[in-house]
Parts: structure tokens; sequence; C-alpha cells
């Protein structure tokens, strides 16, 4: 079960976007696996990948696409997303299938082929079911919507092991106007981005000059998904697109800049930790966040290392006071010249570590009413320099082997 309530939110209208769904039995019959998202003439998008070396096909041939498009001072006009196959390790089929899939669905709504982006998640290694594929391509155009319910429909129609769908909306102030942001995301497995198996799609209708769209999200996927881990598994398919549609205020000066970046990484954080709040197995939502780095990558990396060892997210499993895995993570982490009589370790409110060991007023009690929570902090201290950073996780469950154990059947 997921950890935490989350109902799907109402996602206001966001003029000349709309999303369609279909059933198309890419994998499971009866199930949304078929998503297309119409972005109107005049917008701007921007994209983020997965650095996986195994990249799949649909992952190639949207960046592209996206390439194309800028090339040619236009924009990507429709999105296409299956589920239940990642089209990943399929070689030249592979790419076929992704450019085919590019090319009817240009043909139907009259565009480019190089203005349609495909994007794809589920098991690696299999061809994609092409006939079923391309046939539920119309119903999915026909279904096309821009409100709360396409919304919601597009976010079923992107899960794979997820157990919900997975939305924000936020609605700001840009002078006397306002700006919605809206998103959805998708992932559960396979969750270390590195750009979770994740795919996120966000839209604005705020008007945003590509360079500085590009850098609006390549600065919110680094302090959110990229800062979620729930087994260290880098996907083939991992995606991020942001889409600015240009129908409302324009952020040309930077005061609004200011505000809309920081509504844009409350939307991204967001949908990142309802990923990890969903992720396979997960009873434990867990923040670390690790102070007095030298740099933000050397807080990541301590933070990555308590995140990714096993016998600290089985002890979070069983809610077992073990401060011991956590202090040795820590010290194991890739830190030059770490003085750990410096360090300080808490968990929630509970000084676990100073000076180098135990701390003097630690019981087992206090300890142990923490790591029965739902929701469990841990801070470090590391006490050499300025800056911080903060990564999300789970619990490692025996779900979770069950989960993968069965995925493909």
């Amino acid at each position: 079960m997921p950890v935490g309530m989350a109902n799907f939110p109402q996602m206001p209208r966001i003029e000349g976007l709309r999303l369609g769904t279909a059933m198309s039995g890419i994998k499971t019959a009866q199930r949304r696996d078929l998503v297309v998202i119409e972005v109107p003439e005049g917008a701007t998008v921007a994209g983020t990948f997965t650095r996986n070396a195994f990249c799949a096909a649909p992952v190639t041939v949207a960046r592209e696409h996206l390439q194309a498009c800028r090339l040619r001072d236009a924009a990507p006009r429709y999105l296409v997303i299956n589920t239940g196959n990642a089209n990943a390790g399929t070689g030249e089929v592979g790419m076929r299938d992704a450019r085919a899939t590019c090319a009817e669905l240009a043909g139907l709504v009259d565009v480019d082929e190089s203005a349609v982006l495909p994007f794809s998640t589920g098991v690696i290694g299999e061809t994609l079911p092409m006939d079923r594929l391309l046939a539920g391509l119309p119903a999915a155009l026909r279904g096309l919507d821009d409100g709360t319910a396409g919304w919601q429909a597009a976010a079923e129609g992107i899960l794979t092991t997820d157990t919900r769908p997975k939305g924000a909306s936020l609605t700001i102030a840009m002078g006397d106007e306002t700006v919605t942001i809206n998103g959805i995301s998708k992932g559960s497995g396979m969750i270390q981005p590195n750009m979770a198996t994740m795919l996120g799609f966000v839209a604005t209708d705020a008007a945003i000059p590509p360079g500085v769209l590009d850098e609006l999200l390549r600065e919110a996927v680094d302090h959110s998904f990229n800062c979620i881990t729930v087994d260290g598994d880098t996907s083939t398919n991992d995606a991020c697109m942001l889409i600015a549609t240009g129908s409302g205020p324009a952020v040309d000066d930077p005061q609004r800049l200011a505000v809309f970046r920081d509504g844009l990484q409350r939307v991204m954080n967001e949908l990142a930790q309802a990923i990890v709040r969903d992720g396979e197995g997960a009873t434990k939502f867990v923040t670390l966040q690790v102070d007095g780095a030298v740099t933000r990558q050397e807080a990541l990396d301590v933070a990555f290392t308590v995140a990714h060892s096993p016998l600290v997210k089985t002890a979070m499993a069983a809610s077992d006071a073990n401060w011991g895995r956590i202090l040795a993570a820590v010290g194991r982490a890739p830190v030059v010249d770490f003085d750990v009589s410096r360090v300080t370790i808490d968990l929630g409110s509970v000084r676990l570590v100073e000076q180098g060991g135990r701390a003097p007023g630690y019981t087992e009690e206090a300890g142990s009413e923490v790591m029965a929570q739902e929701e469990i902090g841990i801070r470090i201290d590391l006490a050499r320099g300025q800056r911080a950073a903060t990564v999300w996780t789970t619990d490692l469950t025996r779900e979770y082997v069950a989960i993968n154990a069965d995925y493909r059947t």
C-alpha cells in the first residue's frame, strides 16, 4: 500500500492542451495503456531524458524529434505514451516501431512526423504489439479532453506497477493574472533517475522562451526527480517533459521568473515524492537531509549512500532502531578527509550520533518510536561546509521482492 493518503487533484484547464487515452491491450486487456497529449501551436517544450546507455528507442526518437522541432523554430504538437512495453533493448526493430508510431499519429492529425514525440514504459526486451498500439490511436484522439477527467485518465494510462495515479496542480499569482501548472507522473520501481521507471509530464499556460524553459526544467528536475530513489536502478525510459502553452501571462522579468520557478519546483517535488510514496512494496516514506557539506554533490553522495543501503532500508521496514546501520552507511560515503567526530545524526527529533559514537542521551525506546512511524526523517550534519541536499526514499520489504520476482508473469 502507498504511504499517505492522496486524492487526484482538480486540474484547471490549460487552453489548447488536451489529453486522450485508449485501451489498446498492449499488455493487459481492458485497461488504459495508450495516452496522447495534444500541444497547441505556439507552445514551447523542454525535455530531460535518462542517461542509461541502453536508452529505449522512444527516448532516442523523442530527443531527435525535439531537436528537429527546435531547428525549425517550432514545438512538438503531440506526445504519445504507451505502457506495458518499454520498447527498450529491442534494437533496430524498436527504432522502426517508435518511428512508425509517430508517423501513424502524424498522419491522423496532419502534422510533420517530427512533431510527434514517443514515450514507452513497461517490460524491457520485448517488441511492441504494433497492430494493437496503432489501432488504439484514433480512440485516444477521439477522447481528447482538457479538464480534470482528461488529466486523471492520462495519469492512469501511464501506470505500470503503480497503485494509484499521481497528479499535482498549482495556480499562482502573476501580477494581476494567474498562472496554472499541472502535472502527472508515473513510477514505482526501477527508481533512481539520472537525467526514476519514471515519466513526468508537466504543463503550464505561461509564456516562456525555449532557452528559459530548458533551464527551469533542468533545475526543477535536479531538485525533485533526481533526488528520489526506491531501489537505486536507473531506467532505460526515464523522461520528464515541460510544456508552456503561452496562452497565459508571460514570464518575462526576474520577479515573475522567481515566482514561477518556486511554483514549478513545488509541483515537481509533489510529483516526485508521490513516486516514492507509491514505491513498490513501500511502507515508509523517508526524508534524508544532509547539511554541512562542502558541495551539494557531496551532500547528495552521503544521502544516496544511506538511501541505497539494503541494511538501512530493511531496518526501516522492520521498524528496527538499528542506528549503527545508518552510521556505517554515512561512514562509507565517498567523502574526502571525513572527520567523523564532527558528524551528528538525528532520527526525527532523536539524536543518534555525535562525537564519533552513540549520543549520550539516546535510548532504544525513543529510536524505536520514530522508526515505527510511516514518515521518517533522518538528518545528517557533516559540519564541514555550507551546502545541503535532500533525498527521498523508501524502506525495502518482502513485497518489493515479490512484485519484481513476478513482474513479467
